[in-house]
């Protein structure tokens, strides 16, 4: 009777502290996109700009990590994953502080630079801890590994969606922008008064997340993290591994899905407040209740998912919930009432598994590649910087008439996240049918 080999763990014993000190980032930057998220409207409404307008929220936010992703790459090749989480860190608190001046200054470019400072620290992060959960074991559950750590993103973002709305949007003041423009033109003093009360009340909560931030820095600097295989190799081929790169039609058909999945999670989660104003009639806190909701529904699937990757191909499984994706933002956009704002929901489950997921199929065999890979699918992320404001653009217009079909702008501007999981699916029928089998 032959012996089978045991299959290595997920995450060997010696190596469980570091590896929970690394997973901490991942909720550090799912605070971060999430408390942001709902800043879209609340500085429409504060300052009375256009939806493309409020929307240039994501584009420096999500514009931080596609600018950065190269040059952080290039400085943990350089040094280590440690010092390139230690350089995210100071980023991302330096951006958070920027706020308090910004808030002084009452000036939108002001916020949307700390944004863009804040997530240049993002990038140093993603494109150090990614890779480095990836290496922390051995490759043939790598993709498991980076989901599990990946499973607690979505808890920071939840703790940021409750703290959206518990501290920020819960004490802005409850005018409509129709009172706040009367306001202005009545009396100017005034209205400045009240956009420097709401302004004030958004920057406490992220000079908090500064000084949180901070606290994780020391911490780190404090800590012996593990070095991985290959970390002592200091010399970076960067056009060979370009090359390489380049010809691997699986790395960059990643790259262009992970930028959909990105751009279709950062609209729904986003918009789902202007879908429950303008479709429903909700305040934007009851709205952001239904963003909670479709977080928990995230978080929960995320570990469904992980389970599921037992028994099913990444590719297979990608390709299956892209597809439910696409169906149920067809609901969004033609189901009237509470239905359609379900729909958009239930997209969340639909979306859990397939960052990491995108991200472990892109990278699998890169070996030293993968630190200039990383960057690849960070740089992806810039998928968040274009498509939010271009759906904020269509929903600054007026509603669309088909024949005797008449149709909101909100509803229309979901045709965005309709072609973005036209294509994850695309990737994933590809990986499982075309790149091979095994993934």
């Amino acid at each position: 009777m032959t012996e089978t080999t045991p299959r290595p763990p997920v995450v060997a014993r010696e190596i469980l502290l570091p590896f929970a000190l690394v997973t901490t980032l991942f909720a550090l930057w799912g605070f971060a996109n999430d408390i942001t998220n709902p800043m879209v409207a609340a500085f429409k409404n504060i300052l009375l700009i256009s939806n493309f307008q409020s929307s240039l929220v994501q584009f420096a936010f999500y514009g931080g990590y596609c600018v950065m992703a190269v040059p952080a790459a290039l400085f943990i090749k350089r040094f280590t994953y440690k010092t390139g989480i230690l350089m995210g860190l100071a980023l991302y608190s330096a951006g958070c502080f920027l706020f308090i001046p910004a808030g002084w200054m009452m000036a939108f470019w002001a916020f949307l630079l700390a944004y863009f400072i804040m997530t240049c620290g993002l990038s140093f992060l993603e494109t150090s801890a990614n890779p480095y959960v990836l290496a922390m074991g051995a490759e043939e559950n790598a993709t498991r590994r980076l989901n599990f750590a990946q499973a607690f993103n979505p808890l920071g973002s939840l703790t940021g969606m409750l703290v959206a709305k518990n501290t920020i949007l819960r004490h802005l003041d409850p005018r409509s922008e129709a009172e706040r423009m009367q306001l202005r033109a009545a009396d100017p003093a005034a209205f400045e008064a009240l956009a420097k009360h709401d302004l004030d009340v958004i920057v406490g909560p992220y000079a908090a997340l500064g000084l949180v931030v901070l606290l994780v820095l020391v911490a780190f600097a404090l800590s012996r993290l593990p070095r991985t295989a290959g970390e002592e190799h200091k010399q970076l081929d960067l056009i060979g591994t370009l090359r390489r790169l380049v010809r691997n039609g699986r790395y960059i058909e990643g790259v262009i899905a992970q930028a959909f999945y990105v751009g279709v999670q950062i609209m729904c989660w986003t918009f789902i407040i202007q879908y429950g104003e303008h479709e429903l009639g909700m305040t934007k806190e009851r709205a952001q209740w239904f963003n909670m909701i479709a977080m928990m529904t995230f978080v929960s699937f995320r570990f469904v998912c992980t389970y599921l990757l037992k028994f099913f191909s990444p590719g297979g499984l990608l390709l299956s919930l892209a597809s439910g994706g696409f169906a149920l933002i067809l609901g969004t956009v033609f189901l009237r009432g509470m239905a359609g704002l379900y729909c958009l929901v239930g997209v969340s489950a639909c979306m859990s598994l397939m960052f990491p997921t995108i991200y472990g199929i892109a990278l699998k065999g890169l070996g030293d590649d993968a630190k200039l890979g990383a960057a690849g699918l960070i740089m992806a992320i810039g998928g968040g910087a274009i498509m939010p404001p271009l759906q904020g653009w269509i929903m600054d217009q007026p509603a669309f008439h088909y024949g005797a079909m008449t149709m909101s702008s909100v509803r229309v501007s979901f045709a965005l996240p309709l072609i973005c999981f036209a294509v994850i699916a695309l990737y994933g029928f590809r990986t499982s049918r075309v790149h091979g089998h095994h993934y």
